[in-house]
């Protein structure tokens, strides 16, 4: 048990500092709410981060996604390889936009999509492969692109949870046809809500803000079909304050993640595992339990150590694919993604964690070790 005084170790924590809150408050007295420079503004800075593509700010990561799918014209007939080790709105903007989802296994070190597992999904009816940058560390782009190449597809980057993730020196978001990311609370950095769309293809860009805009870019003078998924100026004004403390957050979750896996002895438990030439950012800190799982997080939770899993459920397991698939008589082989559904536990690495904290889930991590 924790001591008395020792407060639990949140598993994340999100920053609404005095920066964020006086940004929110300048908009708000500016009048100019929605739509405003704040967001353009935002999406200039965020460029910065994806080697200078165009970027559309949205209202959340899973319209990000829905509206790239849109415009690069995936919809009925069309199949996604989407992994189904993931947020179920990876596997939901596809849905959404009347394409099918086909899953694909992952790499048992990176949890992202297995190459050779997506060059074997591939039929006819293939448009595109979403990779997802899962728990920050960049999915095996230079493979993907090759195939996506040889078969003329496009790529849609989840990055929902990768901001600043790199490999080989390019960052995810500037590989594909476009990128996608999250600002949700809980991401390394947030705009309270939002989500951005990166694209080096300016023809894409505009057909993104004609769709965030209800088609049109110009009052009255609806061009496409669109819809209402436009950030506020509050939500990019919070997001740019988060933008110039993102670097120094990065770095700090990373060294958080070295202490932990230089100190993390127990037999039964395996820290995570960096490709070579990738820049993992540690959205999430995430270990394989052997033995009972169940039993080691309550044995986390009783030290005051804050833990989670990401994801209990694989996608392809969720009613709304499972039952239509069962329908169908279609059953996905995945037994990597099965066997990490079933041994991830994520620790707090986020970069409010003092020294202290460190120690304190180092020590109740590798006390696990006997009873695993």
């Amino acid at each position: 048990m924790p001591s008395s005084n020792a407060q639990p170790i949140p598993a994340a924590r999100p920053v609404i500092g005095e920066e964020e809150i006086e940004a929110a408050v300048r908009v708000l007295r500016s009048g100019r709410v929605v739509q405003g420079p704040e967001v353009a503004a935002f999406e200039e800075g965020f460029s910065e981060l994806v080697d200078g593509r165009h970027c559309v700010a949205v209202n959340s990561g899973t319209s990000a996604l829905h509206l790239l799918l849109m415009a690069l014209g995936i919809g009925p007939g069309d199949e996604v390889i989407v992994p189904s080790f993931s947020f179920a709105a990876s596997a939901n903007a596809v849905r959404l936009v009347g394409a099918d989802v086909v899953f694909a296994d992952i790499d048992p070190d990176t949890y992202c999509l297995a190459p050779a597992a997506v060059e074997a999904a591939i039929t006819p009816r293939t448009a595109a492969i979403m990779p997802v940058h899962l728990y920050g560390h960049p999915a095996a782009m230079d493979q993907i692109m090759a195939i996506a190449d040889k078969h003329k597809l496009a790529v849609v980057e989840d990055a929902c949870q990768a901001h600043a993730a790199a490999l080989n020196g390019t960052p995810v978001g500037a590989f594909g046809s476009g990128g996608t990311f999250s600002f949700y609370p809980t991401k390394n950095m947030h705009s309270l809500e939002g989500g951005m769309i990166s694209t080096a293809d300016a023809e894409v860009a505009r057909t993104l803000r004609l769709l965030r805009n209800q088609g049109m870019e110009q009052r009255y003078a609806n061009e496409i079909v669109g819809a209402n998924m436009r950030m506020t100026d509050v939500s990019a004004a919070v997001g740019r304050v988060q933008l110039a403390k993102l670097p120094g957050w990065t770095e700090q979750r990373i060294a958080n993640a070295a202490y932990l896996s230089e100190h993390i002895t127990a037999s039964g438990v395996v820290t995570p595992v960096v490709a070579e030439g990738a820049r993992h950012i540690y959205h999430q800190y995430t270990i394989r339990v052997s033995g009972d799982r169940d039993a080691a997080m309550a044995k986390l939770t009783e030290a005051g150590i804050g833990n989670a899993v990401y994801y209990p459920t694989p996608i392809h397991r969720l009613k709304p694919y499972w039952e239509p698939d069962q329908k169908a008589g279609r059953d996905w082989d995945l037994p990597e993604t099965e066997r990490a559904a079933a041994e991830v536990v994520s620790l707090p690495v986020h970069p409010s964690l003092t020294e202290g904290d460190l120690e304190r889930i180092v020590t109740a991590v590798n006390a696990l070790g006997e009873n695993l």
